[in-house]
This record gives C-alpha cells, sequence and structure tokens, in this order.
C-alpha cells in the first residue's frame, strides 16, 4: 500500500470514528463517557495526520484543539471520584412550609 494511499485510509477512518461517536451519543446508545472520548481522541488523530501530509492548517488546528479537549475530558474521567450516596432526606421532594 502507497504512503499516499495510507493516509486517506487513515483520514477516513478517523472522519468514520468522529462520526460514529456523535452518532451513538446522540442516539443514546453511549453516554459521553470514556468510549465516546477514545472514539473523538482517534478521530481527532486520524484526521490530524491527514490534515498534516495535505497541508490543511486550519484541519490541524481544529483536531488538535478537538484532541486536547479529549485528552482532558479522559484526565477528568480518570480522576473523578464516584458521587456520593444521597440520604434518603436529600430524595425526598421540597415541601411548601417544611
Amino acid at each position: 500500500m502507497s504512503v499516499g494511499l495510507l493516509v486517506e485510509v487513515v483520514g477516513w477512518l478517523g472522519a468514520a470514528a468522529l462520526l460514529l461517536a456523535y452518532g451513538l451519543l446522540s442516539s443514546g446508545r453511549i453516554a459521553a463517557g470514556t468510549t465516546y472520548q477514545l472514539l473523538n481522541l482517534a478521530g481527532a488523530v486520524a484526521l490530524a495526520v491527514n490534515g498534516v501530509v495535505h497541508r490543511a492548517l486550519p484541519s490541524v488546528a481544529v483536531n488538535v484543539v478537538w484532541l486536547v479537549i479529549g485528552l482532558a475530558a479522559l484526565r477528568g474521567l480518570a480522576t473523578r471520584r464516584p458521587a456520593r450516596q444521597r440520604t434518603e432526606s436529600h430524595d425526598e421532594p421540597a415541601q411548601p412550609g417544611r
């Protein structure tokens, strides 16, 4: 496989990863968690590589920013503590006059 063809395949796979992530999130099949962020990261890296080879600097810039945002989100997911269990008194709806 030639380098040019490989770059095109990588670019199309990146586009597919981004669209798949967005489609799965929008349809409610996945949450905005690790799977979503990993698909976004893979897509951003692949499209950035394709953009560099084609000297499409605006595309490279967008995908590098997309990549940084995805890395920050993954870092946040990895360091986030589990939510505390609510007590029954906090789960009750507010009652007027109480």
